[in-house]
C-alpha cells in the first residue's frame, strides 16, 4: 500500500451501520463451511422450527376462525339473532307483532315459530328423534339458508302447506328420498279416557336439504306453521318470533327498538346468550392453542441463542483481526445481529408461505390424507361441518410475523453482545 493510501478495509470496518461491509461478513458467517458444519446444522434445525412454528400458528389459527365463522353463519342461517318469547301466554296474534318487528330498522325477516320434539321413522322402521319447526311457507322461502340448499325435491309440496322439509343426513339415515313418507309421533297426544295417547301421524316429504352442520341436517324437520300448530295442539298461537338482523354483532342496537316496536310484555334473547357457552369453549380453545403453539418458535429462537454462541467462540480470532483493522465493538454485534436476524426473517418467511399454501389448499390436503390413511379425518359427526374451513385474517398473521421476528431478534441481542465485548486479545485466547 502507497504512503498516504487511505486503508479501505479500515474505512469499511468503520462505515455507516448496516453497511455493505457489515452484511457481507454477517453473510459469510451464514455459509456453509466444513469446520462450521455443526453450527451450520443448528442453523438449519432453527429456521425449521420457525418455519415450522409460523406456519404451524398461521395454520391453525385460520381453520379456528374458519370454523367459527362457519358456525356462526349456519347457527344463525336458521336460528334468529334475536329471539322474542312471550312474558306469559303464547303470542295470539303473532301475525300483526311480526309484521311491527319487520317495521323496525336494521330488522331484515321475523317469523313465527312453533316447535317441539318427535320420534320420526321411514319405511323401513328406522326411527330417530326429530326437532319439529313449524313455519310459515312465505317465511321460509325468504329463510335462504334452506331454501336455496334443497339438494332433493322443491318447495312446492311445502308452500302448498302439505310437505314438510328434512334433513340429508336424516333421509340417509331412515332411508327416505323426496315424495316418501315420513312418520311423527308426539308424546303429547290427545286425552281419552284410557290416558293419552301419543299423537302418530305421516307426512310427504317435499324436499331435502342440506345446510352443511350435520347436527342440522340430521336432527331439524320443517312443516308448515298450520301443520305444526296442528300436530302439537297449538292452537292458533306461536311460541316465540325469531328475528333477524343485518348485522348480527350490532344486535344491542336493535333490541331496544325491537321492545318498543312490540309494545308488550316479552322476553327477548339474542344469539350470543343462547350460544355463550359453545363460542366461549372456542374461544378458550383458540387462545390456548396460540400460546401452546408459541413454544415452537421459542424453541426455534433458543436455537438460534445457541447456534450464535458457538458460532462466536469458533470466529473468535476473525473478531480480533476485525477490531484491529478498526472495525468498533458496534460493528461487531451488528454483523452477528444480522447474523441470527437472517435466521428468523427467512424462517419467519417461509413459515407464512407455507402457512398460506396449506390454508388455501386445506380441504384437498385432508382429503389426501384421508386417502392415504383410509380413514375420515375431520368426521361431520364429530365436528358439525362437513368440511374444514380455514379463514385466514391478516391481523392474526402480522401478529405471528411480529411475534416471530421480535423472539428471534431478542435470541440474537445477548451472543451478539457478547461477541462486541471481546476485545482483541481475548478473542485470540479462542485458537
Amino acid at each position: 500500500m502507497a504512503a498516504g493510501e487511505p486503508d479501505q478495509t479500515m474505512d469499511a470496518a468503520r462505515a455507516k451501520p448496516f453497511s455493505v461491509f457489515e452484511r457481507m461478513v454477517a453473510w459469510r458467517y451464514l455459509r456453509s463451511r466444513r469446520k462450521e458444519a455443526f453450527i451450520s446444522v443448528i442453523a438449519g434445525f432453527s429456521f425449521l422450527g420457525i418455519m415450522l412454528g409460523v406456519a404451524t400458528l398461521i395454520i391453525v389459527m385460520a381453520v379456528m376462525n374458519g370454523f367459527r365463522s362457519e358456525l356462526v353463519n349456519r347457527i344463525l342461517g336458521i336460528n334468529g339473532h334475536i329471539v322474542v318469547l312471550p312474558a306469559g301466554e303464547p303470542f295470539p296474534d303473532y301475525a300483526a307483532l311480526t309484521q311491527r318487528l319487520e317495521g323496525v330498522d336494521g330488522v331484515r325477516l321475523a317469523f313465527p315459530l312453533v316447535e317441539g320434539q318427535a320420534l320420526v321413522s321411514g319405511a323401513q322402521g328406522a326411527g330417530s328423534g326429530a326437532l319439529v319447526r313449524g313455519v310459515r311457507p312465505d317465511d321460509m322461502l325468504n329463510l335462504s339458508t334452506v331454501s336455496d340448499n334443497i339438494i332433493e325435491g322443491d318447495m312446492v309440496g311445502y308452500t302448498s302447506g302439505d310437505g314438510v322439509l328434512i334433513g340429508s343426513r336424516m333421509a340417509q339415515s331412515l332411508g327416505l328420498f323426496a315424495g316418501d313418507k315420513i312418520t311423527m309421533i308426539s308424546p303429547e297426544g290427545d286425552v281419552t279416557p284410557f290416558g293419552v295417547n301419543p299423537r302418530v301421524k305421516a307426512y310427504t316429504i317435499s324436499g331435502i336439504f342440506e345446510i352443511g352442520m350435520s347436527e342440522y341436517d340430521a336432527s331439524i324437520i320443517f312443516m308448515p306453521l298450520a301443520q305444526a300448530q296442528a300436530y302439537f295442539n297449538a292452537g292458533d298461537t306461536v311460541q316465540s318470533i325469531e328475528v333477524f338482523v343485518d348485522h348480527p354483532d350490532d344486535v344491542d342496537a336493535v333490541i331496544p327498538k325491537v321492545r318498543e316496536a312490540a309494545n308488550e310484555d316479552i322476553l327477548i334473547s339474542d344469539w350470543r346468550q343462547n350460544n355463550r357457552t359453545f363460542f366461549s369453549a372456542l374461544e378458550v380453545e383458540r387462545n390456548v392453542m396460540f400460546m401452546i403453539l408459541t413454544l415452537i418458535v421459542i424453541v426455534a429462537a433458543l436455537n438460534i441463542i445457541s447456534g450464535l454462541i458457538m458460532l462466536v467462540k469458533d470466529k473468535g480470532p476473525d473478531i480480533a483481526i476485525l477490531r484491529t483493522m478498526g472495525a468498533t465493538s458496534g460493528a461487531i454485534m451488528r454483523i452477528f445481529f444480522m447474523t441470527g436476524a437472517a435466521i428468523g426473517i427467512v424462517g419467519t418467511l417461509a413459515g407464512v408461505f407455507l402457512g398460506v399454501v396449506v390454508c388455501l389448499n386445506i380441504e384437498s390436503i385432508r382429503e389426501f390424507f384421508s386417502w392415504v390413511t383410509g380413514t375420515v379425518l375431520f368426521d361431520p359427526q364429530l365436528y358439525f361441518l362437513s368440511t374444514l374451513p380455514a379463514e385466514m385474517s391478516f391481523g392474526e398473521t402480522m401478529t405471528v410475523v411480529i411475534m416471530s421476528l421480535t423472539l428471534s431478534f431478542i435470541a440474537t441481542i445477548f451472543p451478539a453482545w457478547r461477541a462486541s465485548r471481546l476485545d482483541p486479545v481475548q478473542a485470540l485466547r479462542y485458537e
